[in-house]
């Protein structure tokens, strides 16, 4: 059944609107061969489709960032080569670059930013990762203030800067080496703790794991921890802890 004909049974009367809005949950999505487009994600999760760019077919990447934009939905791009994006833009114009966190995006709809979240790193070579985390929360609507190259090398520079950590909702600490900072900010700060192991280090770092293993035995409260170099997931997951803050504190205004 199309979204079509479930407005038309709900506009006849033959169908509820609960029975509706379960069936507008799972659909629809567009086959256009090579992919599947999700038209209906932001129905059922509160987020458009995000498209992962490596090791795609630039020629498939130009179609489906094409088709999403001609629905005027905020299209997102992770992990895009300069390449790619080039040829994106040359298609659609209305899409950015941002060659750092390598984002792609086109916003059709700007809301005001809500909430507020930290985004830190252990050392300058974890900005990329950080970058991506900071530029997938801000897509989403959240507000996010960074603070880089805060690292256990020279804890003084954390020391000196708690007062980022006020009145936030969530903290993003993307480090490599050691891994130490996630938990050193967490035995400091009252919210959830989004621990960012990244690939930075020497041979015995072994691309990240050395930082993932101290990340995931932490003995500080209150750390998740994703995946190697994953500043996608942070950022995505500290949006959803962001909104869930800022609706529990409309409720409670």
């Amino acid at each position: 059944m199309d979204v079509r004909a479930v407005l038309s049974g709900v506009k006849s009367g033959e169908m509820e609107i609960n029975e509706a809005e379960e069936l507008l949950k799972k659909l629809p999505y567009e086959d256009l061969g090579y992919a599947k487009i999700d038209h209906h994600r932001n129905v059922r999760q509160g987020f458009e489709e995000v498209i992962y760019c490596q090791g795609k077919e630039t020629e498939h990447l130009v179609g489906i960032c094409k088709r999403m934009a001609e629905e005027k939905i905020n299209v997102l791009g992770t992990r895009a080569t300069r390449e790619q994006a080039d040829a994106v833009k040359r298609t659609i114009p209305e899409f950015t670059y941002e060659p750092v966190s390598r984002l792609l995006k086109a916003e059709f709809r700007k809301g005001t930013p809500i909430g507020k979240i930290v985004v830190c790193t252990g050392g300058t070579a974890d900005i990329p990762v950080a970058e991506e985390a900071a530029g997938v929360a801000e897509f989403f609507g959240t507000k996010v203030v960074r603070l880089f190259d805060v690292g256990v090398a020279g804890i003084h520079r954390l020391l000196r800067n708690l007062e980022v950590f006020e009145n936030v909702n969530c903290v993003i600490a993307v480090a490599g080496m050691e891994g130490a900072l996630p938990g050193v900010v967490a035995g400091l700060v009252d919210v959830p703790v989004i621990a960012v192991p990244t690939s930075v280090g020497y041979g015995a770092s072994f691309g990240g794991l050395s930082a993932l293993l101290t990340m995931i035995n932490s003995c500080a409260n209150g750390i998740t921890v994703v995946n190697i170099d994953n500043g996608y997931g942070a950022g995505y997951v500290a949006t959803q802890i962001n909104r869930l803050a800022v609706k529990g504190h409309e409720k409670n205004s």
